[in-house]
């Protein structure tokens, strides 16, 4: 289990600032917690220090790029000592957004975007289930994001 860091009332309202807005200036940040420009950013430096605050990114609207289908693909391995060569093969296929090695009846379970389902259809045929040590997969298609967010910081 990773160290856990203490995280302050100041920090969790830093947090909360910029989990809901990551372009929102330090400045602004302090003048809503009562603080120094220089305190948030210093806070904010630890904070990455620590691991607590990890990358710093634009997220994209993948409808908004022509990418229109969301789908969960379970997978079967062969053999679970199989999972590190796979994994490295999944890395290489763009479309794949997040990869978790899992328990249950899957060993892997991934997101994908595609354009649409025919697109979905040849990413399954011709890049995942071709890759050796994949038994078999079991696809679901997302209709819709009910949300997507942040973890609470209590």
């Amino acid at each position: 289990m990773e160290d856990t860091h203490q995280i302050d009332d100041l920090d969790r309202r830093i947090l909360a600032l910029i989990t809901k807005n990551a372009r929102i200036p330090y400045l602004e940040v302090a003048r809503e917690c009562k603080v120094s420009g220089a305190a948030v950013h210093q806070r904010i430096q630890r904070l990455i220090k620590l691991g607590v605050i990890t990358g710093s990114e634009f997220v994209l609207s993948p409808k908004k790029i022509g990418f229109y289908t969301c789908a969960y693909v379970g997978i079967f391995l062969d053999s679970a000592s199989l999972y590190p060569e796979v994994v490295t093969r999944l890395r290489e296929i763009p479309e794949i957004t997040q990869c978790h090695y899992i328990t249950g009846g899957y060993s892997i379970f991934i997101k994908v975007y595609t354009r649409d389902n025919e697109h979905l259809k040849h990413l399954l045929v011709d890049k995942v289930q071709c890759i050796p040590g994949i038994a078999r997969t079991e696809t679901f298609i997302s209709l819709e994001e009910s949300f997507n967010r942040q973890l609470p910081l209590e």
